[in-house]
């Protein structure tokens, strides 16, 4: 039977993910070694490891150097029930051991989520609550959006994620343009989407919403010179990494135009300082990073991973696997 092993720096990381049969079903797919693998105890274990083949692992997968995998000459596989590889998958690659990310499962709640919050910015719900929050303000012709039917939404890359939101929003009678210097043109015509300029799309969109992959190229890639460009009834979305975000022309943006909403799940540091503005603006509605997988929906990405694991030991292609191309434009 396949020898596997768990990586993971936190065992609660594991117990989470692996939760509700799904780590009992990978000891009954394979021959599972019975301790969770750190980089901490890693010399401890390594003697025990010298057949395995499959390490699986989520969040808190250790960064193991070319000296680590040396030591394990049979391994073949990692499958990372999570989403970017980028900070262990290189030298994994580079020793010729597969990666699989499930990165498109972990992609579809951001989606439901990005769903949401299009469509309800589209209604002006969140302006309108604003204006709602008085007597004053309910009798005085509260905000309405311009609705869904034909406004334009604007999204930052087409990755796993973008390409899912795209799908899902689909039925709902939309412009969908999009920002991605990967994305070719005949891919966007297979998607029914417009490729445009980084800051046309912060032009047109009545909602712009990032997706931008996390990586040295896009950090910083969203500032004051685009932010300027949003038309005054826009919502500003942000459930990509806020490192994207020059954060501080975000600020002045909203506290000069409080008629603009920005959403935003991830920030840069996270959580924000304690003085930062993102608390107090009201045009500004801050969530804890709760767009991507959790409680349940992390079993998702176990599943997809342990479905990837049954593929790769029955010879099928792999459907899931980081490639040295593929690996910087994760979103």
């Amino acid at each position: 039977m396949t020898k596997s092993a768990i990586f993971g720096d936190r065992e609660e990381r594991i117990q989470y993910v692996y939760s509700n049969g799904r780590k009992e079903q990978v000891a009954k797919l394979t021959d599972l070694y019975p301790h969770r693998v750190s980089k901490e105890n890693f010399t401890d274990h390594v003697t025990n490891l010298q057949d395995l083949e499959v390490i699986f692992s989520t969040w808190g997968m250790p960064v193991l150097k070319s000296e680590h995998l040396d030591q394990l000459p049979n391994l073949k596989i990692v499958l990372y029930s999570a989403g970017s590889v980028q900070k262990f998958a290189r030298t994994f690659l580079e020793h010729g051991i597969h990666v699989c990310s499930a990165w498109r499962a972990n992609s579809i709640p951001v989606s439901e989520y990005t769903l949401a919050q299009i469509l309800l910015a589209n209604k002006g719900y969140y302006r309108n609550t604003r204006d709602c929050q008085t007597p004053e303000g309910r009798r005085n012709k509260p905000f309405k959006g311009r609705g869904n039917f034909g406004a334009t939404v604007a999204l930052l890359g087409a990755g796993a994620i973008g390409q899912k939101v795209i799908e899902l929003l689909q039925p709902f009678h939309l412009n969908i343009i999009v920002f991605d210097p990967f994305l070719s043109d005949e891919t966007a015509s297979e998607l029914g989407v417009q490729k445009v300029s980084l800051k046309d799309a912060f032009r047109q969109g009545d909602v712009v919403s990032n997706h931008l992959a996390n990586n040295p190229q896009t950090v910083g890639m969203i500032h004051g010179a685009h932010f300027s460009c949003l038309q005054d009834h826009a919502t500003f979305i942000n459930t990509g990494r806020g490192a994207t975000v020059v954060e501080p022309d975000l600020i002045a943006e909203l506290q000069k135009r409080p008629t603009l909403t920005a959403l935003l799940d991830v920030t840069s540091p996270e959580p924000p300082d304690p003085d930062s503005p993102f608390y107090t603006l009201p045009n500004l509605t801050l969530t804890s990073h709760i767009a991507g997988s959790l409680n349940d929906e992390v079993n998702r990405m176990a599943d997809y991973m342990i479905e990837e694991f049954q593929r790769w030991q029955a010879g099928e292609p792999l459907q899931h696997e980081v490639t040295p191309d593929t690996l910087d434009i994760m979103a």
